[in-house]
């Protein structure tokens, strides 16, 4: 089975050095990996956001690089995450939709699967996560400590992050019950401060040994529920619009301010991360990532208002959908010294190119069978970048969708549960915004892309889709 662990893949090498005269050379880099929950492409201020403030994401960006090309694992989150952890395209991974499980917990990863985490543990890192799982819930195979990680606080299953006010967290196995917490919309203690909290300690803890640090935060993943200090900085701004609902979410009052409040107060974290490992004197030798699990959510859950804040920029959809706003996600690198400061580059990548990406920055090398590639030397501006001949995407969820990118052109198929196999094709060069339909005029190209998409899809008991399974 391609998910069994097989360490002898694993081709271990030296660690990367500083390039700084005069110092000797460094312990492996510590990588921290920071995942922000249905974050859009255009909801911080460096990818054209006007309305919610992120200086510390900004500044990350500054002293890095942006991608403007990068996608997400999936639409959605527990098969974004598999995705990432795995290093699997949707086609391959073995998680591809959210899929709720008994007593709380999403469809957990196999026993044996090859993961970032895991890997990296096997390279001498001390792995810790905090924030939600989602690959796994208490007693499965897929909890967090069984998959790689160290040391885990937070949310393992999805639906109860929901509630950033929650009733219990789980450290490693524990159930710790958050005193002044009920279960409401409201309490005493705010998941996010948690998170940011434990993250700090974890890197003091582990400053003299190479760290993997996962950061998938909660924010800005609606209910909308933050603090009255974090809230009035946007208290009164706009209006609030009336509240349009959302099983399983909470109302808020001033649902507008108190999503920008959110985000704003998860780059907070950001700039005490990076003013951390500054004091430790530890900035050098730790390559800083940010991204988001998939695109800003669809209009009106929760009381988002993702139209309001223009929170996917110019492309079409939201999460869930296979269009742009759905899969294109913000990705900033810093890591002084090796990656050039404020560039930028197009360079097409998705998250499952993680997997290989950090192993090299760790100095090892990927298993055979991983659908990612290393974007080291895009990141370090060194070498030939090897790139991918096509992305691909599926996702049984929302009717049932796959997708390509294969360069400029873009194929999406949409509601396959009901027999659909029409591609439509768009130009993202000329079209960004996927708002026209060529498929009639380059057939060619459509067969192309069918091609790919047949090429790609490896048949799921899990997640059938029956229209090609068949």
């Amino acid at each position: 089975m391609r998910l069994l662990l097989l360490p002898l893949l694993l081709v271990l090498a030296g660690p990367l050095p500083r390039s700084q005269a005069g110092k000797k050379t460094a312990k492996k880099p510590n990588i921290i990996l920071i995942m922000a929950d249905d974050l859009g492409w255009g909801e911080v201020g460096c990818y054209g956001q006007k309305k919610i403030k992120t200086p510390s994401i900004d500044a990350l960006a500054k002293r890095g690089m942006r991608f403007t090309s990068h996608y997400s694992g999936n639409a959605v989150c527990a098969p974004s995450r598999c995705c990432l952890m795995t290093g699997k395209h949707p086609g391959h991974a073995y998680v591809r939709d959210n899929t709720a499980t008994k007593p709380e917990g999403q469809q957990p990863l196999p026993e044996g699967t090859v993961t970032l985490a895991r890997l990296l543990q096997m390279l001498g890192y001390t792995t810790g996560a905090m924030g939600k799982w989602g690959l796994g819930g208490p007693g499965s195979t897929g909890e967090p400590g069984l998959q790689g990680i160290d040391y885990f606080f937070g949310y393992l299953c999805q639906s109860k992050a929901h509630n950033h006010y929650a009733p219990y967290l789980w450290r490693n196995k524990e159930k710790v019950v958050l005193e002044g917490n009920d279960g409401t919309p409201k309490g005493k203690v705010h998941s996010h401060d948690l998170f940011e909290k434990e993250a700090l300690q974890f890197i003091t803890k582990n400053k003299e040994q190479p760290f993997f640090l996962f950061l998938p935060f909660t924010i800005p993943h609606v209910g909308l529920q933050i603090s009255e200090e974090d809230l009035n900085e946007y208290k009164g701004l706009w209006d609030d619009p009336p509240y349009k609902g959302g099983k399983g979410y909470y109302p808020h009052p001033h649902p507008r301010a108190a999503y920008a409040a959110m985000v704003t107060r998860m780059d907070r974290t950001v700039g005490r991360i990076m003013d951390l490992l500054k004091k430790l004197d530890l900035d050098e030798d730790t390559l800083v990532i940010f991204t988001s699990d998939n695109g800003g959510t669809h209009e009106g859950v929760g009381g988002s208002d993702s139209i309001f804040f223009v929170s996917n920029g110019i492309w079409r959809g939201f999460k869930g959908s296979l269009f742009e706003g759905g899969l294109r996600v913000p990705f900033i690198a810093a890591w002084p010294g090796r990656i050039p400061a404020g560039r930028t580059t197009d360079l097409p990548c998705a998250n499952w190119d993680l997997l290989p990406t950090l192993l090299e920055v760790a100095g090892g090398k990927a298993p055979k069978d991983t659908d990612g590639i290393s974007i080291l030397p895009t990141l370090l501006d060194k070498g030939a970048q090897k790139k991918h001949e096509y992305l691909y995407w599926e996702f049984p969820g929302y009717g049932g969708q796959q997708a390509v990118r294969w360069g400029d052109w873009k194929g999406i198929r949409q509601n396959m549960r009901k027999g659909n196999l029409e591609i439509m094709l768009f130009d993202l060069k000329k079209d960004p915004s996927e708002t026209t339909n060529l498929a009639k005029a380059h057939p060619e190209i459509v067969a192309r892309i069918e091609g790919m998409m047949r090429a790609s899809h490896t048949p799921s008991k899990l997640y059938p889709i029956k229209v090609i399974d068949k």
